[in-house]
């Protein structure tokens, strides 16, 4: 019986997107009450970005890394080099 009425029920939006009021949300009503006394002070689109570290350059950034990736492999060539077969 519940099947049937669940298929005979139609959800159509475009009647609700029709009606002629409708209620704004909780949180919409609740920053219109929050406005009213205290209004909100203008926002910029985006923020000014804060100070910031300096930058290294990426030569310095690639040679550190190019760097470690060397160290790691002589350390394990060492180690293989050094183990007893």
């Amino acid at each position: 019986m519940a099947q049937q009425d669940d298929e005979e029920r139609e959800f159509d939006l475009r009647w609700a997107d029709r009606a002629e009021h409708k209620e704004p949300s909780a949180r919409a009503r609740m920053l219109a009450a929050r406005w009213k006394e205290n209004p909100p002070r203008p926002v910029p689109f985006r923020g000014d970005p804060g100070p910031s570290a300096p930058r290294r350059s990426s030569w310095l950034s690639t040679t550190i890394v190019l760097g470690a990736v060397a160290a790691v492999i002589l350390l394990l060539g060492y180690v293989r080099f050094r183990a007893p077969y």
